[in-house]
This record gives C-alpha cells, sequence and structure tokens, in this order.
C-alpha cells in the first residue's frame, strides 16, 4: 500500500517550497505524485515514498490535442489510490523544455517538466556542432530553466581549449561552460556546483555525447548502460531509450534523455532575447522599427556586418532560427484556425442533420 506524502518526502523528489497547502486540499482517497518515467504502455509516479505505475484517463491523452498538454516527465500530478491507481489531473508548471516535433509535424514536444538546470551536453570529438548548442540555449531560455553547457571529451580533443573559447563567446557571460572528461570523478563534482537538494536538472545532447555516462558519475553508479561511438562520425547509439527522472545523493533529480539528432523550435521563442542579446541590440538602434537590414537608411545591422563587428556566420544563424520560429508559430496558427473550422462544419452539418430528422 502507498504510504501518504509528507512534505519532506516531496521535498525529497524535487517540490520546490512548502507543499503543506497543495496536501491539505488534496481530496481523501488521492496523493501528490512526480512522472518519473514514461513507456509507451504508461507513466510511473513517486509519490515520495513509492514508485508506483499509474494508469491515464482517455481525457488527458485525446487524439488530436496539443501533445505538451499530456503528463510528461518531472511533470507534478494528482493521482487516486487505489488497485489501479490513476492520474486525475495535471499540476501548473513551472518550467517546461519544448522543442518541436522530429520529422515533418508541426506538433510540438514536451522534453521535461518543471526543471531548473538545463545540462546541454555535447562531445568536443567529431560531433561536435557549435549552432546545435545555439540552438539548445535558444529553447533553453526560452523555458525559463538556466542553461550550463558541458563539453565532454575533453581528452580526447587537441583543439578542445579554442573550442572552450567559441562556446563560451556564443553563450555568453552568464553561461557557465565547462570541459570535462565524463569518465572522471571530477566531471561529476563539476556538475554538482548546480545540483542542490530540491534542484532538477535534465541532461540533453545527441547520442553518444555522454549523458549516462555523466549520470552515472553523479549517481555513484553504473545505473545507466553506455556504449562506444562510431569512429567514422562520432555518433553513438540511443544507450537511453527514454525519459527517466533520478534522485541524487545530493538530494537533487536528474533527468536523464535519449538523444536528439533533430531539434525544432517550436514558434514561442524570442531568438533575439534568448541567445543573440548582440544582435537584439543592434536591432533596437535600427531607424526604422520595420527595417529589412539592406539599404535602408539608418540600418545598423548592415555597417556592424561590414566592418566585422557582427560576424556574418553569427548573422545568418539568427537569420535561420528567426526564420525558423516565425513559419513554426504562422504554422501553429494555420493549425489552430484549421481545427477551429472543422469543428464549425461539424456544427453546421450536425445542425442540418437535426433540422431535417430531428434529434434522436
Amino acid at each position: 500500500m502507498t504510504e501518504p506524502a509528507t512534505a519532506e518526502s516531496l521535498r525529497s523528489i524535487g517540490w520546490l517550497g512548502d507543499p503543506a497547502e497543495a496536501l491539505r486540499e488534496l481530496p481523501e482517497g488521492s496523493a501528490l505524485a512526480r512522472i518519473v518515467a514514461q513507456h509507451r504502455s504508461g507513466y510511473r509516479v513517486h509519490t515520495g515514498s513509492d514508485e508506483i505505475a499509474v494508469q491515464t484517463p482517455a481525457t488527458l491523452m485525446r487524439r488530436g490535442g496539443d501533445p505538451v498538454a499530456r503528463p510528461g516527465v518531472g511533470d507534478w500530478v494528482q493521482i487516486t489510490l487505489g488497485t489501479e491507481p490513476t492520474i486525475e489531473r495535471l499540476l501548473p508548471r513551472r518550467t517546461a523544455l519544448i522543442r518541436g516535433a522530429a520529422g515533418e509535424s508541426r506538433a510540438r514536444q514536451l522534453i521535461a517538466a518543471n526543471v531548473d538546470v538545463v545540462f546541454i551536453v555535447c562531445g568536443l570529438d567529431g560531433d561536435f556542432n557549435a549552432r546545435r548548442i545555439e540552438r539548445y540555449l535558444v529553447l533553453t531560455r526560452s523555458s525559463g530553466a538556466k542553461p550550463v553547457v558541458v563539453l565532454t571529451k575533453e581528452d580526447l580533443s587537441a583543439t578542445s581549449a579554442e573550442r572552450l573559447m567559441e562556446v563560451r563567446a556564443l553563450a555568453g557571460p552568464d553561461t557557465p561552460v565547462l570541459a570535462v572528461n565524463a569518465r572522471t570523478l571530477a566531471a561529476g563534482e563539476a556538475l554538482r556546483l548546480w545540483l542542490p537538494a530540491g534542484t532538477t536538472a535534465v541532461l540533453v545532447g545527441s547520442s553518444g555525447a555522454g549523458k549516462s555516462t555523466l549520470t552515472n558519475s553523479l549517481l555513484g553508479i553504473e545505473r545507466q548502460a553506455t556504449a562506444t561511438v562510431r569512429e567514422h562520425d562520432s555518433r553513438g547509439r540511443h544507450t537511453t531509450t527514454h525519459r527517466a527522472l533520478l534522485p541524487l545523493p545530493t538530494g537533487a533529480c536528474l533527468i536523464d534523455t535519449p538523444g536528439m539528432r533533430e531539434l525544432k523550435l517550436t514558434g514561442d521563442e524570442d531568438v533575439a532575447t534568448a541567445s543573440f542579446e548582440d544582435i537584439d541590440a543592434l536591432l533596437g538602434t535600427c531607424r526604422y522599427s520595420d527595417c529589412g537590414h539592406g539599404n535602408e537608411p539608418g540600418c545598423a545591422i548592415r555597417p556592424a556586418l561590414e566592418s566585422g563587428a557582427l560576424p556574418a556566420e553569427r548573422w545568418a544563424h539568427f537569420s535561420k532560427l528567426s526564420d525558423e520560429a516565425a513559419a513554426a508559430s504562422a504554422s501553429v496558427t494555420q493549425r489552430m484556425a484549421g481545427k477551429r473550422e472543422e469543428k464549425a462544419v461539424h456544427r453546421a452539418l450536425g445542425k442540418r442533420l437535426v433540422e431535417k430528422y430531428g434529434r434522436r
């Protein structure tokens, strides 16, 4: 039988603040819990004392709904207890790390909920990609969580110092960037600085970057499977197959995620303020608010590009991400308009059928 949660037990799985009020408002036979794993067959939650499998009502999983509105790893939920514990409702999120779903779909996908820190993990081997890191920074800052860039495989790269400087320049002075050998104890010690008791962090990055190795280092045990990367492109196999929340000895919680090879924006991001503060400052000094940054008088971007103060590659990547975010936002608007139109058609059809045949 599941033990009732206490304020102390809930804080042990990442509840920030005093949960006493939430506990008082619980109906009899209910409990607060946190989703710690999501499989195709369902969810597992932790109540602070027990980890159990739970059922999910159809209202939270209905087809055609926004996938982000469904429960995900890191979410807090109210569950009904009994022989078949069931998720009753989803509690409001503090933060949500979301990406555009892979493939041609314009749907959104929740990576993790209620996280305080996002460790952006990238190898310093052949899989190193500064532009991918920049994309992660946009998504992380838009989520409300704090980004920390972790460059792994420092011992395998002869250019680790140069790449470290490159990433620090694009990340900005307020974002920590560190280079580590994930297989050493020192790597875990370096990350613990951002993992005080009560904090929830998530590891994101491509397969083979070293997320599972870092997880094992932080746990102090070999819990997550690891594998070698391919020599020709430094890509790894998916040793982590699903998202999972793991309590750490420090009192923090860590979410390990499968590798992500495609990282799309959702359309909700403000690209300039999220990761391009230098460009945002320049845009604010253009003479015209609708400046196209071509031949318009008083443009601040063109002189910065010509002088080299603004690197052309950085402007090109900003423009690409801004266009992608705008296209994703427009697609969401069109999809919502299409759903409203579809509902209106169904209502009109239903009205005509009632008028012709009467109600049955």
